[in-house]
């Protein structure tokens, strides 16, 4: 029986985290570190540790020891608040990924900056309009496995609307942002792991905004492997145990997602999906990620939370996926009561 992996983390969302964790959990058993786990997860779970990984150097250490115990194979996360714990145990127990000083800088946008500077990396602004790179890396070959394109909402929140990936996409040949990528990497001093680079697209070239050396949110895994097949859940839980990744492509063709944010401030009071959506060509899946009764917060303030529903889109090209999300979408119906006080 392979040895297991430690997850940081299950994640809040089952309809964001459910998919990732079920990829890594059939490629090795898994024991998770988290103070309540939800119930979506018990059954992609080999064993459990109450215990909340964010807590520092106590719950760190109680970490190691658990770990230790099992004979754990590799520490991994998929959220960027565990990222320096994920580090900082897997150092501990001499098992591979980022070092602790590359999780630091990953998740301090200045210190990013500086680094990034100092290897003469171009940086910009997180909230320039971005792409990012799905990006390998194995013993120092870097590889870029797929392009993910994000559409921003309006300011000031710019939360992302749509993130699309396509198996074709030109800015896979781009030898500047290539360049930028493996630069990136480079003054990380990343040699093995799963990391999401986001980059804007400017005028003088590609420019890095931010780099998460964990695998990316936002259903961005099962978009690649929509549409290239390549496995990036199972890849990250191979390169964290010390093991070959397999990123062969095995698809050509393009997956896309869609967020629907409230129109306006206030108590959520309708939310209805008709099930004939999952009728429409190039369907994958369509699920609420709110509940009736609750307070949302209209789409240029609105935070990652306030997302009403999601849906997915598979098809031959980037076209095809946004002609299916456009028909979905009228298949979401929803009803706020404006708050007297909402701004």
């Amino acid at each position: 029986m392979p040895q297991p992996v430690l997850l940081l983390g299950a994640g809040l969302r089952c309809a964001y985290d459910e998919f990732v964790l079920t990829r890594i959990a059939s490629a090795r058993p898994v024991l998770l570190v988290d103070a309540a786990p939800p119930a979506w997860a018990q059954p992609c779970l080999a064993g459990h540790l109450a215990a909340d990984p964010g807590k520092g150097g106590a719950t760190a250490s109680a970490v190691v020891r658990f770990a230790a115990r099992h004979r754990v194979r590799g520490v991994l996360t998929y959220s960027g608040e565990y990222a320096v714990a994920a580090a900082r145990i897997a150092g501990q127990l001499g098992l591979p990924g980022p070092s602790l000083a590359a999780a630091e800088a990953c998740t301090d946008p200045p210190s990013l900056h500086a680094l990034l500077a100092a290897h003469t990396v171009p940086a910009a602004d997180p909230g320039a309009p971005r792409v990012s790179a799905e990006t390998v890396v194995l013993d120092g070959e870097i590889r870029i496995a797929a392009i993910t394109r994000t559409t921003l909402g309006p300011a000031p929140a710019r939360q992302p609307l749509r993130h699309t990936v396509h198996a074709h996409d030109g800015l896979l040949h781009n030898r500047f942002l290539r360049l930028a990528v493996d630069r990136t990497v480079h003054a990380l001093g990343i040699d093995r792991g799963v990391l999401h680079i986001g980059l804007a697209l400017t005028d003088r070239g590609p420019r890095v905004t931010d780099v998460a050396p964990h695998l990316p949110g936002d259903l961005i895994p099962l978009l690649v492997r929509r549409a290239t097949g390549v496995d990036l859940a199972r890849a990250a839980a191979a390169l964290a145990t010390g093991e070959a990744a397999d990123t062969t492509p095995t698809r050509q063709r393009a997956a896309a997602v869609q967020f629907a944010y409230p129109a306006a401030t206030g108590r959520l009071d309708h939310l209805d999906l008709s099930p004939d959506a999952a009728d429409e060509p190039g369907a994958d899946r369509m699920l609420l990620t709110r509940h009736t009764g609750s307070h949302v917060t209209a789409g240029p303030h609105a935070t990652a939370a306030d997302r009403l529903a999601l849906w997915v889109a598979v098809g031959e090209t980037p076209a095809d996926c946004h002609g299916a999300l456009r028909r979905m979408a009228r298949h979401l119906s929803a009803g706020i009561a404006p708050l007297a006080n909402a701004a």
